[in-house]
């Protein structure tokens, strides 16, 4: 007989003891959650202890899935049936926890929102429809636009804080990024690469997550409206996944809008192969809390 239990934790080193081999061994599909969890881990500024619930579900001793629970109140889940999804939205909903959404790949996602639904009424609705790609043989685009690529240095600062504004505005975000907030915003603990033209004027930017588990997420990319259809986007993508190769990155992953076919087809132009559909779904009578979470001992269920 199998026996699934959820158990719950703050401690952020205990569960990462318990549940790191998991996550690491499907870095391509666990890329954010092992991104997100290693700067909380390695950034103090970026983690404030008991802010945070952890969960992971062991069947049998072995963890089957995970998820967190930041101050945001958005969900965050890894490979789920919708039988395990509806078990852990009665359990969340039975602590008394408000969820702000949930993001997972689409299945789970999804299965996770009509269950929170079912549980406490919370009406779902889908964000945006999402593409994970992973590279499989680079290809870089031939010939090149005219330019070349360049690390991004402190004296960039104002021009990457600029085109992060505008990328946030595009993507409907409201997010505050100036050089006091920088360090608090998801764009700060990443790489960063331009494209520039002959003269030295950047025309597009690509960004990498640092690697974890062997596995670089290209996030973000970048070209001003005016500059697009140029190439240059290309260039840039295709110049940041040759350096997490060289850095010995065996899994270099990037999301996509499903809905933009120009980006899709550019991207598996380059090599990358799409290899799940993901969901980001909003709760809209559900309100986000800060703050503690509710400090409880393992719980099980």
């Amino acid at each position: 007989m199998r026996l699934d239990a959820w158990h719950l934790t703050e401690d952020i080193d205990d569960f990462l003891a318990r549940a790191g081999d998991f996550l690491r061994s499907r870095p391509a599909l666990h890329n954010t959650p092992l991104t997100v969890i290693e700067k909380w881990r390695t950034r103090p500024d970026a983690f404030d202890p008991g802010t945070v619930l952890f969960g992971r579900l062991e069947s049998d001793g072995e963890v089957q899935a995970i998820f967190y629970l930041p101050p945001t109140r958005r969900l965050t889940l890894t490979l789920l049936s919708p039988e395990r999804a509806d078990a852990l939205a009665a359990h969340l909903t039975g602590l008394g926890h408000a969820l702000s959404g949930v993001t997972a790949d689409h299945d789970t996602a999804t299965a996770f929102a009509e269950a929170w639904q079912r549980h406490t009424g919370a009406t779902p609705t889908l964000r945006v429809r999402m593409h994970l790609y992973r590279l499989s043989t680079l290809t870089p685009p031939t010939p090149p636009p005219d330019g070349r690529s360049r690390l991004v240095g402190e004296q960039d600062r104002e021009h990457l804080m600029r085109w992060c504004r505008e990328l946030a505005a595009d993507l409907g975000e409201t997010v505050t990024i100036n050089a006091d907030s920088w360090n608090s915003t998801r764009f700060a603990e990443k790489h960063y690469t331009f494209w520039e033209n002959p003269d030295g004027t950047p025309v597009s930017m690509a960004g990498a997550n640092p690697m974890v588990a062997g596995m670089v997420r290209v996030d973000p990319v970048y070209t001003p409206a005016h500059l697009r259809g140029c190439g240059y986007a290309a260039a840039v993508t295709a110049e940041v996944s040759r350096a997490a190769l060289a850095a010995g990155a065996t899994e270099v992953v990037l999301f996509t809008d499903a809905g933009n076919p120009t980006s899709n087809a550019l991207y598996e132009r380059l090599g990358y192969r799409r290899v799940a559909d993901w969901a980001p779904y909003d709760f809209t009578s559900a309100e986000p809390k800060a703050g503690r979470v509710t400090n409880l001992p393992e719980q099980h269920t």
